[in-house]
């Protein structure tokens, strides 16, 4: 089987990844579920696929050649864009790519709550999207940079590793920049946006020290900066945030994230009753007594805060199950595999 004919069958089964690995035969992730197609793949079919890839992409193979993981997207015509990933592992090669159908996603379908995308309204700060890889984070981000570019005028400047999904130019002029290709990396793409008369940006991930702190003195600047973090919750990104400074700046970094800190939405992707997968969102927009407990370091209370200010669009990952659960959504396990505050939820959930 060629490349074009895996790509298209990923897209006929509507997948959301494609494993290239030898010894078994190529894998399809649909809704969470692995589906397995054809003959086992063998070291030499996985190197002519690769082959192919680079072929179809028109990449160089500077990186595989030099032992180092190659990570690019790609597009074809009338199918679809991609995100690849070539690696080595047992000594043969394998990819994992993602697949990536053109046109942006249509929240409501993908359930994303209105309260997070109203976060398109914020003009500047500092706006977060967290969870683990593969919980739809670009996507939620994609959602959002569409409703600004829809109904604001201004210059939107991504930085992404790879590019995913395309943006067109509608009210906002969108410039989308790629990591090792339009940019050597996100510190010194992220300088050069502050000289581009940017509106609102979008830094692909906040890595390290470096890429942090070049953020929060971007947000400071008056820009609407959306980046993203690994962390499953509100106080878990804080924190992570927090720890890549040494112990004598916290407490500074503690008053500028309580001033630029507009708000965290924290997403993991759960099994629903219909075989499917749904996100399920914590969301927390600061507000004043949520500004004094990240400005008096009381993370413990936000939980508490967001619980209360339901009104104002937050909720907590646990709130959001339990709504799931009782509108049908997802069963008693899933909700009790995926909370926060097990006990708690075991309670709630025989009330």
């Amino acid at each position: 089987m060629k490349i074009q004919e895996i790509l298209q069958q990923s897209i006929d089964l509507d997948a959301a990844d494609i494993f290239l690995v030898a010894g078994i035969p190529v894998t399809y992730k649909c809704h969470g579920h692995q589906q397995r197609t054809g003959e086992m793949l063998l070291p030499d079919s996985i190197r002519v696929l690769v082959d192919e890839i680079y072929e179809i992409s028109r990449r160089e193979r500077t990186n595989l050649e030099k032992g180092i993981d190659d990570d690019f997207s790609f597009a074809i015509s009338n199918l679809g864009r991609f995100r690849v990933n070539i690696f080595r592992q047992r000594g043969s090669l394998a990819a994992v790519i993602r697949v990536i159908r053109f046109g942006l996603p249509d929240p409501a379908a993908l359930g994303i709550p209105e309260s997070v995308l109203s976060l398109a309204e914020t003009k500047k700060g500092l706006v977060l999207i967290t969870g683990a890889a593969g919980t739809g984070k670009s996507t939620t981000l994609a959602c959002i940079l569409d409703r600004i570019n829809k109904n604001r005028d201004g210059h939107i400047i991504t930085m992404e590793d790879p590019i995913e999904y395309i943006h067109r130019h509608d009210k906002s002029i969108v410039t989308q920049r790629e990591i090792s290709i339009d940019t050597p990396g996100y510190l010194e793409s992220l300088r050069s946006a502050l000289r581009e008369s940017p509106d609102v940006i979008l830094l692909g991930e906040m890595r390290d020290y470096d890429t942090i702190s070049a953020a929060i003195t971007a947000a400071e600047t008056g820009v609407l900066l959306f980046s993203t973090l690994h962390t499953s919750s509100v106080s878990n990104t804080i924190n992570r945030i927090l720890d890549v400074y040494p112990s004598n700046q916290q407490q500074q970094v503690k008053i500028q994230l309580a001033q630029i800190l507009k708000g965290v939405v924290c997403q993991q992707l759960v099994p629903t009753v219909d075989g499917g997968q749904t996100a399920v969102f914590e969301i927390m927009k600061t507000n004043m007594a949520i500004q004094n407990m990240i400005r008096e370091d009381k993370l413990h209370q936000l939980e508490s805060a967001m619980q209360a200010a339901a009104a104002e669009g937050m909720c907590t990952m646990d709130q959001s199950l339990l709504k799931l659960y009782r509108e049908g959504k997802i069963t008693k396990d899933t909700a009790l595999v995926s909370c926060v505050h097990y006990e708690n939820m075991v309670k709630r959930l025989s009330l």
